[in-house]
């Protein structure tokens, strides 16, 4: 068989090309894996919220933990 061997310029290039930011038309729709489980939306957008409403106040910790 012939392997066709990209190399690492044409390759940069074409993860700027409209094609690479859009998924397939047949991809089906999983949640949590092929699009954001209902669940996991929640979080962040509830961490999002959270977050704005800490202000900054003294000293924050320096990551978050959901835990």
């Amino acid at each position: 068989g012939t392997r066709i061997i990209y190399d690492r310029k044409f390759l940069m290039e074409c993860r700027n090309s409209p094609v690479a930011k859009t998924p397939p038309s047949d991809l089906p729709d999983i949640p949590g894996v092929t699009s954001p489980n209902v669940e996991e939306l929640k979080v962040e957008n509830n961490h999002v919220q959270n977050y704005d409403e800490k202000g900054s106040v003294g000293e924050e910790e320096q990551f978050d933990m959901d835990i």
